[in-house]
């Protein structure tokens, strides 16, 4: 029987709870629990109240997730900018 697919969703953090856990608004309305994944754990990335997040569901159980990136504001893509020498 094959695994089933996680689902994509985007979110913002509305609180911080202990244990590296955090409570999510998702995008349609709906909140959830959700943990940091490991990749975020290693390279250190911190998590506000307020910022948006990007999260994978397990379909089985919708009300727990986990965080899988940060969005920041004023992130500038680099794929579209000319590398420039000086």
């Amino acid at each position: 029987m094959a695994k089933e697919e996680l689902l994509e969703m985007d979110g913002l953090v509305d609180e911080i709870l202990p244990d590296s856990r955090y409570r999510i608004t998702l995008d349609n309305g709906h909140k959830l629990i959700a943990y940091t994944a490991g990749r975020m754990k290693k390279n250190h990335i911190r998590i506000l109240a307020g910022d948006k997040v990007s999260l994978e569901v397990s379909p089985y159980d919708l009300s727990k997730g986990r965080i899988t990136f940060r969005h920041i504001e004023n992130r500038q893509s680099f794929a579209g900018t000319p590398n420039r020498r000086h």
